[in-house]
């Protein structure tokens, strides 16, 4: 009996609360329902009122007055741009900050229509007035980065922060403006002080990972830019950010994902959409997946005939595909590489004679072996260097190469390359113990190799 009661007690409590709530909601949606109708009456008095002013005289300065500020107040900017544009030259008469008003408002519509030049002239007049004031220094700001005037942009963002330190779009704009100038290491703070205010706006997020490519902090900007590969608007981009990173650290596979799903965006801008192609097939190289790099060299082509060294690229893969030893020579790990160069100095002097390895030395750029060769006509010691660089080989790196040929008092040097020897490295290496294979030659040595 006791449980009972409590029972109907509580649902009675219950029941109380509930209607209090209705009640009160009731009372607070009346009141706004209330507000509005009591605004859109004083919007329709004002309009009356303007346009009964403006009917006796069209030029009437309190009815366009009226009228703009209605149109502002409704966020119809070209409408309420007509409306001050034309109170410009109308009001000499009026309080001055009643002409500091029409000089905001006129320089904001301006900007809100794209009347840039319009709107730079409605807020320095208003700037004359009152140079502290946040609004005029945002918009002028905003005039002149909308205008790529970055310099300028920030120097009013800065000044608007002054008087309004926490103005969200003014540290969005000012981070933006810094990043524009490649001033990355001044943009980031301003950019993060708008992520803590906003951390979803996309377009500063994209622009802190941009920051943080330019200024080598690959894992934060791994951290924002993962978020907006997906993103229709900067998905393109922030995949190609994150495929480069992924690709110099050695993650292939990673940034193969990467550039693909930069490409699967519509409308990548065409620079975007070259660079994304251009290191997809490049990171395929690096997978040894040359089809597919070569169909994504085709596609590039066809899209931007003549971009970068692509032609030079597809007849090298097309080479590959035939020369599996130019593949491992061009795409194989150091041990496996050194490997085959021992076997190319081995097979150069074919069964003639006899080979000893005095040294091998591997760095970055080239591998050295020094030889001892003896053969029925000739002893000799011989220094093989080995290029894995497909570009151009100059006088200054052959000029190094003769004096380590002198300084191992080695009577030959054979330089070897899968790219190619500048003019004046062919003419320097006339006359001298220095004998040249360029891609062609090296390919023919490296066919002779089983």
């Amino acid at each position: 009996m006791r449980i009972m009661s409590t029972i109907i007690i509580s649902i009675f409590v219950i029941a109380l609360v509930l209607a209090l709530i209705i009640v009160i909601a009731g009372k607070v949606k009346n009141a706004k329902d209330g507000a509005d109708e009591e605004k859109r009456k004083d919007v329709s008095a004002l309009m009356r009122e303007a346009s009964k002013r403006l009917a006796q005289n069209p030029q009437d300065v309190t009815g366009l007055t009226m009228m703009g500020e209605v149109a502002f107040q409704q966020q119809n900017w070209e409408k309420a741009y007509s409306y001050y544009a034309s109170l410009m030259d109308k009001m000499a008469t009026l309080p001055l900050a009643e002409q500091f008003v029409i000089m905001l408002r006129c320089g904001i519509t301006g900007v809100k229509t794209s009347r840039n030049v319009e709107a730079r002239k409605a807020l320095m007049r208003a700037y004359a007035i009152d140079p502290q004031n946040p609004d005029v220094n945002y918009y002028l700001g905003l005039v002149y980065y909308l205008d790529k005037e970055y310099e300028k942009a920030s120097s009013y963002f800065r000044k608007t922060l002054a008087t309004r330190a926490g103005n969200y779009l003014a540290l969005k704009y000012l981070g933006q403006s810094f990043q524009k100038m490649h001033k990355y290491s001044e943009a980031i703070p301003n950019l993060k002080k708008a992520m803590d205010v906003k951390p979803d706006d996309k377009e500063v997020m994209f622009a802190m990972g941009e920051c943080f490519y330019e200024t080598g902090a690959a894992e934060k900007c791994l951290k924002i830019l993962d978020r907006l590969r997906a993103d229709p608007a900067f998905g393109a981009q922030s995949s190609l950010y994150t495929g480069m990173i992924r690709a110099k650290a050695g993650q292939y596979k990673e940034a193969k994902e990467d550039f693909t799903i930069g490409l699967k965006h519509m409308s990548v801008p065409l620079d975007v959409a070259n660079d994304l192609r251009y290191r997809l097939s490049q990171t395929c190289i690096k997978l040894g997946e040359i089809n597919q790099a070569l169909t994504v060299l085709r596609e590039l082509q066809q899209v931007s005939p003549g971009y970068k060294d692509v032609a030079m690229l597809m007849n090298l893969y097309q080479e590959m595909n035939k020369n599996k030893n130019l593949q491992t020579y061009l795409m194989a790990g150091q041990s496996e590489f050194v490997g085959l160069c021992r076997r190319l100095v081995g097979r150069f002097y074919g069964n003639t004679g006899k080979v000893k390895i005095l040294d091998i030395m591997v760095l970055t750029d080239y591998s050295d072996i020094i030889v001892e060769v003896n053969t029925p006509k000739f002893s000799d010691t011989v220094v093989f260097r080995f290029f894995r660089s497909q570009g151009s080989i100059g006088e200054l790196i052959l000029r190094e190469f003769h004096a380590k040929i002198r300084d191992t008092k080695a009577g030959r040097g054979i330089c070897m390359t899968p790219g190619t020897f500048t003019d004046d490295a062919v003419r320097y290496s006339e006359g001298r113990p220095i004998e040249l294979y360029d891609k062609p030659k090296l390919s023919a040595m490296l066919n002779k190799i089983q």
